[in-house]
C-alpha cells in the first residue's frame, strides 16, 4: 500500500503536468500519468543531486529520453526546489518560457541534455555513463573517490524502436557500463496505436541479449516494487539495467491505455473527471498541497549535504594528489591545459605532400599526451580515418570475455583507456559523443566517412542545438576516395552540413590548415566542429610563396595575390581543390591573368569576420569569380555572386581510380583555366 505522503507527492507532478498541458492546450498528458510513480521513487530514494547547484560535478545524471513527457521533468525540477518559478510552470510551451515543448540543455535549470527525438536521450546517456566510468578509472584511488554516479534514464516503447537505442544499447552492454540504470515506461501504448501493429517481439530478452540486467515490475504504481528493482539495479556493477516497469498511459483519466491520451491535452472535461477518480481536488489548478511539497522539497537538503561530502572528499584527494586533482578539476572546468599545443607539428613543403587524414592523425597525436579531455574513436575505421591515439589505452570492459579482470592502467581491459571503439554504429556514435560533451571533462570525437555523416545527422544537428563542444572527423571528403565508387563518394554532404545553424565545418587544404583547423575545433565552445579530410594525398603548399596557414581561422584568406594586389579574376576553392587552383593560377599568370586565390576552409569561420574584411578577401568590385569543390554546387553563389561560377559535382560519382573521376569530371588545371578564362570573355 502506498503511503499517503508518497501518494500526495506523486499525484502532485500528476497533476502539475496535466494542468500545464491543459493550460497550454498542447503537450503529451499521458506519460506523466503513467509514469509519475516511478519518476517519483527515482528522485525521492535515488538520485543524487541538489536543486541549488544543477552543475555539481559528482551528481547523478537524469535523462528524459522520452522527451514528450518534459512537464513530469519540469514537475519534478519545480517541486525539488530547482531555479524554477510556478510561473514557468504555468508558461509552458509559450514564448519565452523556461518550460518548451520538449526538454532543452542549457535553456531549464536541470536539464541534462535536450530530447524529444527518440533513442538520441538514452544513447545520450550511455555516453554520459562513459564519461563517468573513464573519470572513475583515471582519477579516484583508494581510500579517495571523487568519481562516482550513476546516469539514469527513462525511456518509452517508441526509444526503444529507434535504431539509434538499439546501436547504443549493445555498446553499453559489451561496456559493462553498470552504472547506467533505463527505466523503461512500457505502457503498450505509442501515438498512434497500441504497440501490438509494429512491436511484439520480447524487449526484455532483447537486452539480456545485450548484456543488460533485466528487471520486471508488474505494476508501475507498486512504490515498493519499483524500490526494490532500483536497489537491485544500483546492486549491479557489472552490467546496466533496464527495469521494464508495466504502466498504463493516460492513468486514470478517461482515455487511459489509449493513443488519444498520449499527445493532445486531456481536455477541461476529462481533467475533471481524472482528479475525482484520483482524489484529487478538482480546483484549483495547480495544485500545491504544502506537505507535499515539503516533502519534495527535502531534496534541498539532502543535495546540499551530498555536495559537502563530495567536496570534503575532493579536499582530502587535492592534498593526497595535487596533480591528478589538478587536471580533473581541469577537465571539468573545460579547461585547455597550457602548452596543450606545443607540439604541434610544423609540415614542410612538399609537392606530393600527404593526405590531410594522415596529417589530422599526427596532429592528434601530438596534441592528445597534452589534453586528457580528448577522447573519442570512430565507427570501426580507426585504420582508414587515422585516428586512433597511440599509447593512450583502449577503453574496454574491465572484464575480459573470459571474466579476467585486467587492472586498470588504461592498457587490457579497462574502462580507464581513451579511444572509444564504437563498432559499425554511426549514429549511436554521435549521440554518445554528445552524452560525454554534456556530461563535462571532456572534448569527445568521432569519426568516419564523411558519406556516412548521413548516418548520424540527427546527433550532429543535436549537438548544434544544444551548442555542445563535439569535434566530428568525417574523412574521405570527396569523389576522390576512388574505386568505392557512388555508395561511398559524397556529393551533397558539405552542402547539407552546412545549412545546420551553429555548426562549424572545416575543410581544410593540406597539412598545415589541418594542423590549424585541429587547434580551431579544440578552441572552439558552445559548438560542434565538423572536419573534412581527404583520402588522397595533397600537395603541402611552400607558405614562403603562400599565405600563412593560420589564415584558416578567419574562414577564408588570401592564399596568393596578384602581383600588384589588384586582381582581374578570383579563384576560391575548399580543401583538396586550394592546390588544383594554385596550378590553374600559375597556367592563367602566365597568360597574362592577374589572379588571387583564396582558400576557404570554413563558410562559417568567414562570415563571422568584420564585412570589411570579408570585402578584402572577396572585393566587390572584382565579380570575375571561380569557386571550385568536390561537392554540390549549392551555396557557393554568394560568393561568387551574379557574375561567377561554380565548378561542383551537381551528379552521384562513379567507380574508377581517383585520377580517372578528377578528370572525367572536369577538375583539371585545363578546365579551370578554361572555365576562368571564360568568366573574362577570354
Amino acid at each position: 500500500m502506498t503511503h499517503t505522503l508518497d501518494q500526495q507527492c506523486i499525484d502532485l507532478l500528476r497533476f502539475l503536468s496535466v494542468d500545464m498541458v491543459q493550460k497550454a492546450n498542447s503537450g503529451h498528458p499521458g506519460l506523466p500519468l503513467g509514469a509519475a510513480p516511478m519518476a517519483y521513487a527515482l528522485w525521492t530514494h535515488q538520485l543524487k543531486h541538489n536543486p541549488a547547484n544543477p552543475h555539481w560535478p559528482d551528481r547523478d545524471r537524469f535523462v528524459l529520453s522520452a522527451g514528450h513527457g518534459s512537464a513530469l521533468l519540469y514537475s519534478l525540477l519545480f517541486a525539488t526546489g530547482y531555479d524554477l518559478a510556478l510561473d514557468d510552470l504555468q508558461q509552458f510551451r509559450q514564448w519565452g518560457s523556461k518550460t518548451p515543448g520538449h526538454p532543452e540543455y542549457g535553456h531549464t535549470p536541470g536539464v541534462e541534455v535536450t530530447t524529444g527525438p527518440l533513442g538520441q536521450g538514452l544513447a545520450n546517456a550511455v555516453g554520459m555513463a562513459i564519461a563517468e566510468a573513464q573519470l572513475a578509472a583515471r582519477y579516484n584511488r583508494d581510500g579517495h573517490t571523487v568519481i562516482d554516479h550513476r546516469t539514469w534514464a527513462i525511456v518509452s516503447d517508441g526509444d526503444l524502436m529507434e535504431g539509434v537505442a538499439s546501436e547504443a544499447a549493445s555498446l553499453a552492454g559489451h561496456l559493462q557500463l553498470g552504472k547506467l540504470v533505463c527505466l523503461y515506461d512500457d505502457n503498450y501504448v505509442t501515438l498512434a496505436a497500441g504497440t501490438d501493429i509494429t512491436f511484439s517481439e520480447d524487449r526484455g530478452k532483447r537486452f539480456e541479449a545485450y548484456g543488460w540486467q533485466v528487471i520486471h515490475v508488474a505494476d508501475g504504481n507498486d512504490l515498493a516494487a519499483i524500490d526494490a528493482a532500483l536497489e537491485a539495479a544500483r546492486a549491479d556493477t557489472a552490467r546496466p539495467s533496464l527495469i521494464l516497469v508495466r504502466t498504463h498511459l493516460g492513468y486514470g483519466s478517461p482515455e487511459q491505455d489509449t493513443f488519444k491520451a498520449h499527445g493532445s491535452p486531456l481536455g477541461v472535461e476529462d481533467v475533471r473527471k481524472t482528479k475525482e477518480k484520483l482524489g484529487w481536488p478538482v480546483t484549483p489548478d495547480f495544485l500545491l498541497p504544502a506537505p507535499a511539497l515539503k516533502h519534495l522539497r527535502t531534496a534541498l537538503d539532502r543535495g546540499a549535504e551530498a555536495e559537502r561530502a563530495w567536496n570534503s572528499r575532493m579536499d582530502g584527494y587535492t592534498h593526497a594528489f595535487p596533480e591528478l586533482a589538478r587536471e580533473l578539476q581541469g577537465r571539468l572546468d573545460g579547461a585547455l591545459p597550457v602548452g596543450w599545443d606545443a607540439e604541434i607539428p610544423v609540415f614542410p613543403a612538399d609537392a606530393k605532400g600527404l593526405a590531410t587524414r594522415v596529417a589530422g592523425g599526427k596532429v592528434m597525436n601530438a596534441i592528445a599526451p597534452k589534453l586528457p579531455a580528448l577522447c573519442g574513436g570512430s565507427a570501426d575505421l580507426d585504420p582508414s580515418t587515422h585516428t586512433a591515439l597511440k599509447e593512450l589505452g583502449d577503453f574496454n570492459p574491465p572484464l575480459a570475455p573470459g571474466g579476467d579482470a585486467q587492472g586498470s592502467d588504461g592498457g587490457g581491459w579497462s574502462h580507464a583507456g581513451r579511444n572509444l571503439h564504437f563498432g559499425v554504429r554511426e549514429h549511436a556514435m554521435g549521440a554518445i559523443a554528445n552524452g560525454l560533451a554534456a556530461h563535462g571533462g571532456f572534448i569527445p570525437y568521432g569519426a568516419t566517412f564523411l558519406i556516412f555523416s548521413d548516418y548520424m545527422r540527427p546527433a550532429i544537428r543535436l549537438a548544434a542545438l544544444m551548442g555542445l563542444h563535439v569535434v566530428h572527423v568525417f574523412t574521405h571528403d570527396s569523389v576522390a576516395l576512388g574505386e568505392d565508387g557512388p555508395t561511398h563518394q559524397p556529393v551533397e554532404q558539405l552542402a547539407s552540413l552546412r545549412a545546420i545553424p551553429n555548426l562549424t565545418l572545416i575543410r581544410p587544404a593540406d597539412a598545415n590548415e589541418t594542423a590549424v583547423a585541429w587547434k580551431v575545433a579544440l578552441e572552439t565552445k558552445r559548438r560542434p566542429v565538423l572536419l573534412a579530410l581527404t583520402r588522397q594525398n595533397v600537395p603541402t603548399l611552400d607558405r614562403t610563396r603562400h599565405a600563412a596557414a593560420d589564415g584558416l581561422r578567419r574562414g577564408a584568406y588570401v592564399l596568393r595575390d596578384a602581383p600588384d594586389g589588384k586582381p582581374s579574376l578570383i579563384l576560391i576553392a575548399s580543401g583538396s581543390e586550394v592546390g588544383l587552383i594554385v596550378q590553374a593560377a600559375d597556367q592563367l599568370q602566365a597568360d597574362g591573368i592577374a589572379v588571387r586565390c583564396v582558400s576557404m576552409p570554413s563558410w562559417e569561420l568567414f562570415e563571422a569576420q568584420p564585412q570589411p574584411y570579408r570585402e578584402q578577401v572577396l572585393p566587390p568590385g572584382v565579380g570575375a569569380r571561380l569557386a571550385v569543390e568536390l561537392g554540390s554546387p549549392q551555396g557557393w553563389d554568394r560568393y561568387v555572386g551574379p557574375r561567377g561560377d561554380v565548378l561542383g559535382i551537381d551528379h552521384f560519382g562513379a567507380s574508377a581510380p581517383a585520377e580517372t573521376l578528377l578528370r572525367e569530371f572536369g577538375f583539371t588545371v585545363d578546365n579551370v583555366v578554361k572555365r576562368a578564362k571564360a568568366l573574362l570573355g577570354r
